[in-house]
């Protein structure tokens, strides 16, 4: 099973998007300061995240969502989403 997910970091009021299959390594990877893009924005918290099937699916939704550009986008998904 791979996902994506939005996290928040309110130090610096961004989003950040990934897909993984490795959901509970990768929030800590990001929260212990391991991961070079995320490291000084700590803490992440989870805001949203979606399962797929497959690392391709999950890779191309991730994509799509960084496409839009669009705060007010990433924070509509946000309010749908039920995790």
């Amino acid at each position: 099973m791979f996902l994506v997910c939005i996290l928040y970091s309110e130090s610096i009021d961004f989003y950040y998007i990934g897909s993984t299959d490795n959901f509970v390594d990768r929030l800590i990877r990001h929260n212990s300061g391991r991961s070079i893009y995320t490291k000084r924005e700590i803490p992440w918290i989870v805001l949203y995240q979606k399962d797929y099937e497959t690392k391709s699916e999950a890779y191309l939704a991730e994509l799509f969502i960084k496409s839009q550009k669009s705060r007010k986008y990433i924070e509509n998904l946000i309010s749908q989403n039920t995790f």
